[in-house]
């Protein structure tokens, strides 16, 4: 098969997170071609048209979407999955819908809320969040609380420290470190941080909840029998000292010379104590899967508080690939290849793919 990489057209000066995109890229190439399949670059930029025309010229079978973000921005990443869906083309991992919803944190928190999931307190200001999914939840005067949280918070409660401020739309812990977690303070305090941590980045943000304990990741791929949970991964903060906050930021992804980077590995080997946390994550993550309507791969990160109780920090509907990312290193713990996770994922796409003649293809050249 023809299958066409999407992906992020990349400058020269790309940050670090954007530069490992084409490390995925090179990855997901040279597996196809292993595959037997014709693997095809197409960059993505905000020429949104162009990109359209490329693809409506060359028809490819399928697409591979890696289109993690446009112009360097991860809020309009589900766009170029709408133009595939356009133009009738097949492609792997989550759909539009999905990867609109789980982008947008607020939105994937409302969800997660609405259906009774553990997702921690949090609160963004009115006027910079996207007001249709601001997270109301209702007074029983009928006022708009300022927060909500699957925990039900006391009615008229603020959010108050430990809180950490995240960006709305950004991932791969872009812009994020220590000084975004508050750990001391009041409400006020929150509310002042987080205005001014918007003005400052020019991006919307909100405050969460920080829950102090343990981080996993629950990758899950799809597959002939249905989603299968890989293995579940814990990252070890316990070489931090104590008042350091035990959060994966930038450093510890990005910047390899650096004491975060160094001192949060992965692991996946746990006690006999932790079986039953486990089985709750795995069945947590299944029900996200089936709450998003998710298809292909994903992976979904929990902090677990100290009272071992879970929350769901974020559902990614499109978590990195490269062969030295998590996702992979999974792969590899659950006993199966790259190029056997590769292939399971293309035939996921391909298992959804229309006839040539039913396909709404056309050209504008």
């Amino acid at each position: 098969m023809l299958v066409a990489i999407l992906h992020p057209a990349i400058p020269e000066n790309a940050s670090l997170e954007d530069q490992d995109t084409l490390v995925q890229v090179q990855a997901i190439a040279a597996t196809l071609e292993r595959l037997s399949h014709e693997p095809l670059l197409v960059p993505c930029t905000l020429d949104l048209a162009a990109m359209r025309d490329r693809l409506a010229l060359v028809q490819p079978d399928m697409a591979f979407n890696l289109a993690e973000s446009l112009d360097g921005a991860d809020s309009l990443q589900y766009l170029p999955a709408a133009v595939l869906d356009s133009l009738g083309i097949p492609y792997t991992g989550n759909s539009t819908e999905a990867i609109f919803q789980t982008t947008h944190k607020l939105v994937a928190k409302q969800v997660l809320h609405l259906a009774g999931l553990p997702t921690a307190a949090w609160m963004a200001l009115e006027g910079h969040a996207c007001a249709p999914y601001a997270p109301w939840e209702r007074r029983g005067n009928g006022a708009p609380a300022r927060f909500a949280s699957a925990a039900s918070p006391r009615e008229g409660s603020r959010l108050a420290p430990p809180c950490i401020i995240k960006a709305v739309w950004e991932h791969a812990s872009r812009g994020l470190d220590e000084r975004n977690v508050l750990l001391d303070g009041d409400a006020t305090t929150v509310e002042c941080q987080l205005r001014e941590h918007i003005e400052q980045t020019r991006r919307p943000c909100f405050a969460e909840q920080f829950i102090e304990g343990r981080e996993f990741n629950v990758p899950i791929l799809d597959g002939p029998d249905g989603p299968q949970v890989l293995p579940i991964g814990e990252i070890d903060f316990s070489t931090y000292p104590d008042g350091k906050p035990r959060i994966v930021c930038h450093r510890a992804k990005w910047q390899e010379d650096s004491f975060e980077y160094n001192n949060t590995p992965r692991h996946f080997h746990f006690s006999p104590e932790d079986q039953p946390l486990r089985d709750q994550l795995r069945e947590l993550s299944l029900t996200c899967w089936r709450l998003f309507g998710m298809r292909g791969y994903a992976r979904v990160d929990f902090r677990v508080d100290r009272e071992g109780r879970p929350w769901i920090l974020e559902v990614n509907s499109n978590p990195c690939l490269s062969p030295d990312a998590g996702f992979a290193a999974a792969v590899a713990e659950a006993g199966l290849t790259y190029d056997e996770a590769v292939g399971r994922i293309v035939e996921r796409a391909a298992a959804g793919m229309a006839p040539a003649s039913c396909r709404r293809v056309s050209c504008c050249l």
